[in-house]
């Protein structure tokens, strides 16, 4: 079996360790040696769906062998705003990177173009982030948090906006009729605390965060 993971820095293996992002392919590379796959990691840093229908529509018209899987797990950086902005003017008016209608018709798009190329999609949910680390990792060059704060009307709004965004993920896949691997679901009934399984920046999962991410893809093939 081949595997094509499309994404943003989640699937890619992105850590933030000593004020510093780092790769880490290792669960990639046990996952494929366990199960004898082929993995074609399309992953990017910082991608959004729409960044990615390109990559997609041109990976989808290539010929792709019998039995290939194609994971998505994309909303992370569609969610997002322009907290720099926000910070300097609290009372403006703001949409994020990918508007919620524009990421679930692009998101159906891509979906759409991996059923034509012959493979089979599977979605992804989001692990959840921490919004207080997020929140000191995006002030941490100087924007002003209350400011943002002021706007957000309190911090777990960053939680309530990005659980929207998997929501919508987990929606597609039951209206398309497709599998879903839920990870967001996992990490929040880990036994490990939240800081332990993401980096500091509140958003990206840590080493501990990435192996839950390599058993719960592992147990899904089977």
């Amino acid at each position: 079996m081949n595997i094509t993971l499309y994404g943003d820095s989640i699937l890619k293996g992105v850590l933030l360790e000593e004020g510093k992002y780092k790769m880490n392919r290792s669960w990639e590379q046990r996952l494929a040696a366990e199960h004898g796959v082929v993995i074609r990691n399309r992953a990017r840093f910082g991608c959004t769906i729409g960044k990615a229908l390109g990559l997609i529509e041109k990976d989808c018209a290539a010929h792709w062998p019998e039995g290939e899987l194609a994971l998505l797990e994309f909303g992370g950086n569609d969610c997002d705003f322009d907290w720099a902005a926000i910070a300097a003017d609290p009372e403006g008016s703001y949409v994020s990177k990918t508007p919620p209608e524009t990421f679930r018709s692009s998101y159906r798009r891509a979906v759409e173009l991996v059923k034509e190329s012959g493979r089979e999609p599977v979605l992804l949910t989001l692990p959840p982030i921490h919004p207080v680390r997020y929140l000191n990792f995006i002030c941490r060059d100087g924007l002003k948090k209350e400011n943002i704060l002021h706007w957000l009307g309190d911090v777990d709004a960053i939680y309530r906006w990005q659980q929207m965004y998997s929501e919508m993920v987990s929606q597609l896949a039951q209206e398309e009729g497709l599998r879903s691997i839920d990870l967001r679901a996992v990490f929040l009934r880990d036994t490990h605390s939240p800081e332990e399984l993401l980096c500091v920046d509140g958003i990206h999962p840590s080493r501990l965060g990435q192996r839950l991410i390599f058993e719960t893809l592992s147990a899904a093939m089977g």
